[in-house]
């Protein structure tokens, strides 16, 4: 790249970056590899003296634009130096260079052609941020436009740029704006070289404006004057266009419906910044950039809330499910180890009516000398067997018709209800004996003759049977939590016949295992 002509010493001149009406910028280099970028003002300085008037509004007007740096800001471009260039006597001041696309790059091929509404709330935080920042210290940019917002691939934050405008005379600035300036970007009081920070507030909503609708509310044609007269006079007095229906009909076809759909919910107090940034009236404006950051801080502190509230429930959500997931864990687990205490108390059920259907046979013998002794003594043998058998059935079936309590090990006397008549038998009043003090005993019930009596869960699971025979039981099952009401309809070995509804209208039918039951009453 060729040079055009010398800036300053050791300040090497890498070529144009951009030129317009007011001044030219170019790519400088410092010494090593330093770049900087390099505002050229098109008016020459002939004197370096106060007696040049072009000098004098140039050194005022420098002095305030170093105030910006006292306390940087990096949505602000840095001023690094000012001064005249060696040839061509024309005013410059030195600035960072800013690598990365401006907005009005990001709103071109091969981007797409309007931003996502989180973007722009982005942009419109940044640069209200530095409008707030240049305001306070009384500089008014006077040029800004989406040329001038850079992205910085390095931060990633919004930077403004060029403070051409801010470093003119007011005459020089009129000159400029009349002949060359965005006039797409220009308050109407501009029009007539008037500049307020509320013109910076206008220039900053047509910003927004554009972000959203992919264009700027009153296009210029060409650079003819023409068009930019009908342009100016829009802006005095035509109504802003639906920047809504520009949005919709811009969208970029490459995003699918519902990304299209949720990026029309473009938020209320968005559109009201812009549209009272927009004002043909300056004082309908936001005074400065100070007060339209505070505006766009409250909503942002109002969206973080919305979100940390949004984080807080899911978060709970999150918890409350881990929470069911482990107590599903838990119940899982559990029914397993239920299933496997089932059928242990299948198999000792299995066992037990295997024992009551066995029966000891005496074996005969052929040697008739030796008969009547060994027939006596097999009797005795078998009568002793049978005893030590009767008591094993009868500790077992304790066993597993009252469960053991884990509580409380003490045990007290409890008596059986007196002798009852139920049909022709009758049961004689036992004797008291040693029970857990916490196990709740059934209420009497007879071998025979239960039918119609009403019955209810004792133990916690009752299995259903096929006939009344313990080896053929049955998968279905009634659980102490149903509150079952059971009617016997039929009476025998110990079962009764039941048909059971549950809540959801299953119908279950079969034998229950009376051991499994208590009696709380008559049909």
């Amino acid at each position: 790249m060729s040079k055009v002509f010398t800036i300053t010493d050791g300040l090497e001149n890498m070529g144009a970056l951009r030129t317009g009406g007011q001044g030219s910028v170019y790519k400088g280099r410092r010494i090593g590899e330093i770049f900087v970028a390099v505002k050229l003002l098109p008016t020459p300085i002939h004197a370096e003296s106060d007696d040049d008037k072009n000098y004098k509004d140039f050194i005022n007007e420098v002095e305030k634009l170093k105030k910006v740096n006292e306390n940087p800001t990096p949505h602000v471009v840095k001023i690094l130096n000012s001064g005249i260039t060696e040839s061509g006597s024309l005013p410059f001041i030195e600035m960072e260079f800013i690598e990365g696309p401006d907005l009005g790059e990001l709103l071109s091929e091969p981007h797409d052609p309007v931003f996502t509404i989180h973007e722009i709330i982005k942009v419109a935080g940044q640069l209200a941020s530095a409008l707030s920042h240049c305001h306070h210290v009384s500089v008014k940019h006077g040029d800004i436009k989406s040329n001038n917002v850079k992205f910085n691939i390095r931060t990633g934050n919004y930077v403004l740029l060029d403070f051409g405008l801010a470093i003119m005379s007011d005459e020089q600035r009129r000159d400029s704006l009349r002949n060359a300036g965005a006039v797409e970007f220009m308050a109407p009081e501009q029009n007539e070289g008037v500049m307020l920070p509320q013109s910076d507030i206008y220039s900053y909503g047509i910003i927004l404006y554009e972000l959203l609708a992919g264009v700027v509310p009153f296009p210029l044609n060409n650079n003819g004057q023409s068009s930019r007269n009908n342009v100016m006079i829009a802006h005095m007095e035509m109504p802003v266009p639906d920047v809504l229906e520009l949005r919709n009909k811009n969208m970029p076809q490459s995003w699918g419906q519902e990304k299209r759909d949720w990026e029309m919910h473009v938020p209320e107090w968005l559109l009201t910044v812009i549209a009272r940034c927009l004002e043909k009236d300056p004082a309908n404006r936001f005074a400065d950039g100070t007060e339209l950051h505070e505006a766009i801080l409250v909503q942002n502190s109002a969206l973080a809330i919305k979100n940390d509230k949004e984080g807080a429930l899911v978060l709970q959500n999150e918890n409350l499910t881990a929470a069911i997931l482990q107590e599903q864990e838990k119940t899982e687990n559990q029914q397993q180890q239920i299933s496997r205490l089932k059928e242990a108390l299948l198999q000792k059920d299995e066992e037990l009516a295997a024992l009551k259907s066995t029966r000891i046979t005496a074996p005969v013998s052929h040697v008739a000398a030796t008969r009547n002794n060994t027939v006596q003594g097999l009797s005795k043998a078998a009568v002793l067997g049978i005893g030590l058998l009767l008591v094993c059935i009868g500790a077992f079936a304790g066993h597993a018709m009252f469960p053991k309590n884990v509580g409380d090990t003490q045990t007290a006397l409890v008596e059986k209800p007196k002798a009852e008549k139920t049909g022709e038998s009758t049961v004689e009043k036992d004797v008291k004996k040693p029970v857990k003090a916490s196990v709740k005993l059934p209420a009497a019930y007879s071998e025979h003759g239960d039918v119609g009596k009403i019955f209810t869960l004792f133990t916690t699971y009752a299995y259903f049977h096929d006939r009344p025979d313990a080896a053929t039981v049955r998968k279905a099952n009634i659980n102490r939590w149903n509150n079952a009401r059971l009617k016997a309809l039929d009476d025998e070995n110990g079962f009764i016949y039941v048909v059971y509804e549950n809540d959801k209208g299953q119908v279950s039918k079969g034998w229950l295992n009376k051991k499994n039951l208590i009696k709380v009453g008559d049909n």
